[in-house]
């Protein structure tokens, strides 16, 4: 009866392990104002981030052997409520990771040779990927990635969906993530969208985004 009841608890303590949770934030909420005022940061952190993984771990069930990446390579045969909210748990962790109180501004040598080759100069390509951002209809997200040839590439995506999931048509490994759903932005900016993805550029800590590019090309 013993030795069960042991085994019982190494199973639950590997299940819970094994369980998505929501990542611990590097800065306070109030870390990103003016830019981000903090009840806006609260609510997504907190409520929207969360509620992502409280449903992708209920979608899942005990099935959580997989990766997220590995998910994304065959998300078209999974359900909508692991699609969904596993791209929410993904998509806003990787936003999280971008942002600083205190960023850098400046890529790294490798990462800024490439963006001035493709796109001309680092302000040409903060331009394109506001404008991408602006256009995009609805909720959704825009994104700097590394295409298969290594090259850099400005895309957006609905919903919860990223460049990883077979389901998109643009497909990369994604160094740079901005949220433009309402609710990163609506309780400042209200409607102004334009305003949120001009600064925003405030907060993105390009020291993080050039990692990214260095892992990524490798």
């Amino acid at each position: 009866m013993k030795f069960l009841l042991i085994v019982c608890l190494i199973l639950f303590s590997i299940t819970i392990k094994a369980q998505h949770i929501v990542p611990k934030l590097r800065y306070s909420y109030s870390s990103l104002e003016p830019f981000i005022d903090s009840i806006t940061m609260r609510i997504h952190y907190s409520k929207h981030h969360q509620a992502y993984v409280t449903n992708l771990n209920k979608a899942l069930g005990s099935d959580q052997t997989k990766a997220l990446e590995e998910l994304f390579k065959s998300i078209s045969t999974s359900s909508p409520a692991v699609r969904n909210n596993g791209g929410g748990h993904y998509n806003h962790t990787l936003f999280w990771e971008l942002l600083s109180p205190n960023p850098s501004k400046t890529p790294n040598v490798e990462l800024l040779n490439q963006i001035n080759k493709q796109f001309g100069s680092q302000d040409s390509l903060q331009r394109l990927i506001n404008a991408n951002a602006t256009s995009l209809f609805g909720s959704g997200w825009v994104w700097l990635i590394v295409t298969p040839n290594k090259e850099l590439k400005v895309t957006t995506t609905s919903n919860q969906d990223n460049p990883l999931m077979d389901v998109v048509k643009e497909n990369g490994i994604p160094i740079l993530a901005i949220d433009v759903w309402e609710h990163a932005y609506y309780l400042k900016y209200q409607n102004k969208r334009a305003d949120y993805l001009k600064n925003i550029w405030n907060v993105i800590d390009w020291k993080v985004v050039s990692e990214k590019y260095i892992n990524a090309v490798k």
